[in-house]
Parts: structure tokens; sequence; C-alpha cells
């Protein structure tokens, strides 16, 4: 980040329309935009985890994070897209004689207020994941708090999920870390179970027999860890890593480990592996495939992060699946032994619909990626019943069908336009661009849009240098790009094809 002081003033010449100019105010980094000809001065740090929004870039009235693409209203600083939600400070600004100067800070913009006319009714989340947090959290924002019930079975209140094998498993963060916003003037049932939802009567029922009622229903039930089936699986020591419990319950027992096998190389088999490494740990990795990550960004990729796990200590075994486990040795397939203390599974998720299912909803094939079907507006077949996050079977428009994606953005972002729908701030379809991310010791992947496999792929850059764009294709348009050490690319990607620009390479 730039050390220019802004208090001194910089030339007006500088403040082109949709330039980012980077500064600093008494220490703290500060940047400054010229939007329809006003000059906004916003803090530099995304409130989501302190990215440098000078390496972001602006569209459509909005500052975008570079790393996980947070979003920023460039008038008000109001965090408008997930995943921040604290808004950015705003300063004084002075333009006069060719000179912009920032005097100091300004009050924070108020809570916006809902549309006028609109009545939401009574609405009850089922989910206090990232879609149901983010949708009850937009609704609230909005003063619309009250009218809304959030149920979750977690005793858990609402956190970010992806702390759990990232910076909160490596001893980067701490537990209160994760926590999300406060749902202000929401009706919060934490530790409590639906046991199912009558439809007829418009209401759903608990475990303790109680009945609440609904105007509009949200699922967001979000997904669960899928268990490993070897012998001996469910033993103490074999971990599944999804919820906050269990990694709290993962790291109490890493005291008394030294060697910690880990089964499966997908994104979060991996993030736990580089997070035990980080803690001092001997990793294995014991994966079915020929390489890491290979099924969703390819070989060339696949082999790089490998070879990046393999150079920090991870050691892998891969095409052999576990076949035993007795505490103290993993039997492979083949019959190798992986000596180890303890076991942790990130071999996928499955949606949970058993109260969908049970509700009589329409339910997706699972050659179509399964979950519950909705339409274009996140009503599944009963419209008094949405459905958001892990669970949704969703048309995607750039891809011509309907898609199940499970990514912690994707859900929070579709909880939040389904609130804005709720309220009447937003006409229209839901047709956000798919995007996530991926830490690797020091190698982020950035994830922009969606393709059901990497056959079709153009590489731009050396992916061994980790500096590279991966475009991917379906039905011979590009649909997705996954890039490294090309922040930017990827969020103008994302900006160009949510804007409808045609899929093309280059």
């Amino acid at each position: 980040m730039s050390e220019r002081d802004l208090a001194k003033g910089i030339a007006s010449t500088e403040l082109a329309e949709g330039r980012i100019v980077p500064g600093t105010l008494d220490g703290q980094d500060v940047v400054l935009v010229r939007h329809k000809g006003r000059v906004c001065a916003l803090s530099g740090q995304c409130t989501h985890l302190k990215a440098p929004l000078a390496d972001g870039i602006l569209a459509d009235g909005t500052l975008r994070c570079p790393w996980h693409h947070a979003r920023f209203d460039v008038e008000t600083g109001e965090a408008v897209g997930a995943p921040a939600f604290a808004p950015l400070d705003r300063f004084a600004v002075v333009e006069e004689d060719g000179q912009v100067r920032v005097t100091g800070p300004v009050e924070t913009v108020a809570r916006p207020a809902p549309a006028d006319g609109v009545d939401i009714g009574r609405i009850v989340i089922i989910g206090a994941g990232g879609a149901g947090h983010a949708c009850a959290e937009m609704l609230a924002r909005h003063g619309a708090g009250v009218g809304v019930t959030v149920i979750e079975q977690e005793g858990e209140a609402p956190y970010d999920r992806t702390f759990c094998s990232k910076q909160y498993l490596a001893g980067k963060a701490d537990r209160t870390q994760a926590a999300l916003p406060d749902l202000v003037g929401v009706d919060l049932r934490l530790g409590t179970t639906v046991t199912r939802i009558d439809r007829q009567a418009k209401a759903v029922i608990l475990g303790d027999g109680e009945h609440i009622a609904y105007d509009t229903l949200v699922l967001a039930t979000g997904a669960a860890a899928v268990r490993p089936d070897f012998y001996g699986a469910g033993r103490d020591d074999v971990h599944l890593i999804r919820r906050l419990a269990d990694a709290d319950r993962l790291i109490a027992t890493l005291g008394q480990a030294e060697r910690v096998i880990v089964t499966g190389a997908s994104y979060i088999g991996l993030e736990v592996a580089a997070s035990l490494i980080a803690r001092g740990l001997t990793v294995s990795v014991v994966a079915d495939g020929d390489l890491p990550l290979e099924k969703t960004a390819g070989p060339e990729v696949g082999a790089m992060v490998r070879d990046l796990h393999e150079a920090k200590g991870v050691a892998f075994h891969l095409g052999r699946r576990i076949a035993r486990w007795d505490g103290r040795t993993a039997t492979l397939d083949d019959g190798t032994s992986v000596e180890g203390d303890l076991v942790v599974a990130g071999i996928g998720v499955q949606p949970r619909l058993d109260l969908a299912e049970a509700a009589g909803l329409a339910i997706a094939d699972r050659a179509a990626g399964g979950g519950v079907r909705v339409d274009a507006m996140l009503r599944s077949s009963d419209h008094d019943i949405h459905a958001i996050g892990d669970i949704a079977n969703v048309p995607d428009p750039r891809l011509g069908h309907p898609i199940r994606v499970e990514h912690w953005v994707v859900a929070q972002r579709m909880g939040q336009w389904l609130a804005r729908r709720l309220l009447g701030l937003v006409d229209g379809d839901y047709g956000d661009v798919p995007f996530f991310w991926s830490g690797h010791y020091d190698l982020s992947l950035r994830y922009v849009g969606h393709v059901a496999a990497p056959d079709d792929r153009a590489i731009d850059g050396t992916v061994a240098e980790r500096d590279f764009a991966l475009s991917l294709a379906e039905g011979g348009r590009e649909q997705a790009v996954l890039t490294a050490g090309r922040d930017k690319l990827a969020l103008e990607k994302e900006y160009l094809w949510e804007s409808g620009a045609p899929n093309s390479r280059g």
C-alpha cells in the first residue's frame, strides 16, 4: 500500500473515473475513488480479512476485494456482498484548486430502510450457516429482523465455517474470530430441531412439539460431512471436519499426536493437511485419485498442488483407499501400512434434505446435482418455501442448466439475494456467478464460475510458478476460471459474467 499522505492532497487529475488511488491518513490505509464525478474516501482494508482494497476493482458502484470478492458500496461504505459484513470507514474529502485532500473520518451511514410498502410477513429460516445467517442478517440490516425466526440445530451462534479447516485449525485465529455478526432483532433458536414441515398449515414443528407459523419458509439446512466406511471408521480417533465443534475436538487431541492421516485430497482435505503442517505435525494424505484436485482443476494444477504439499512435508498415498484403521496403523487397499495417531476425513459432504423430502418438495436427480429443485427466484415446488445454499439446485443462466454448488460465499450471496428479493429491493432472477477460494500455505486459488469437469481447459501463464489463469469450458464456451497470482483477473471475469458478457477465452 502506498504511503502517500492524503491529508496533504493529490492532484485531481490522478483520480480518473473508476480508478482506485491508495494512500494513508494518520497511518490508516485509505483509498480514493471517483464515482459519478464525486470523490469518495474509504478505509483501504477489507473488513473480512484485511485484504488491500487498492488491489481490487470498481464495478457498478462497488469496491471489490481482491482476495475473497467482498463488495462495498463506494458512496456509503456498506458491505453489500459477503463474505464481508462490517462497513468500511468513510472519510471527508475536499476537492478545490485542482487538489483532493482527505480531512478526517465521518460517521457511518445509517442502516438502509426496506422498500416502501413491503410487508415481509413471518419469515422462518431453518439453518444458520452461511446461507441462513446471510439471509437473516440482510433482513435485519434493513430493519425487518422482528419478522424473522432462525432455527439452528447446532448450539453454536452463527460462525464462519471456512475457519474450521483454515485459520482456526491452523492456529492462526482464535475461536472468537470465526463469529459472524449478531442477528439484530431476530428470534434466533439455537440447539433446536425441526422435526417436520406442515405445508398445509404453513408451520414448522419443533422437537418439543411447538408450532411456528410462517408466511415464507426458507430452507438453509446445508450439508453434512460424509463419513468414511473403512473398518474402524467409527473409532473416536477418526475425525470429521465440518463444524466448529469438529475443529474443537480435533484441536484438543493434537497435543498428544505427532502423525496425522488425512483421507481425501479435495480442497477441504488439503486445507486440513496444510493447517496441520502449520502446527508442526507429520501428515500423510490417502486419496483414491491419481492427483489432488484433478477432478476440478485438471492434472497440471493437481501436480503443482501435490508438489507444493510434498515440499512442506506431506506424504501422499494416491490411487489408494484406507481399508482398515486400528488406532495406530492404517492398512490401505493394496496392503500398504501408514502409521498415525489419528485420522481426519475430508471426503466430501451430502446435502441435508430430510425435511425437504419429507415435506414432498421436488428433489433434483442425482445426475443433475441433487438437492431441492428451485426456480430462478429460489422458490421450491411450493412457492411459499425457498431453498438456498448447499441444498439448492438452481438454474444457471450462463450454463443453461441447473447446478448445485457447495461453496461458502455462494451460499452467503444466495441468502443475501433472497433477502433483498423478499424486501422488494431487487427484480429479476437470481444469477450470481459462483466463486470460491482455497488456501494452501502461501498459495491462494480463486475459482470463478462453474464446470462439471476440467476436460476442456486452456492455461495462460506458468502453473509450476503459481502464476496462471486456467480457463475451463463447457459446451465449447468458457464457463469458469481458476487463478493463482492473478486476483484482479478473477474479479474482472466475475464482473463481466455477471454483467452478461459473452463467455469467451482471452
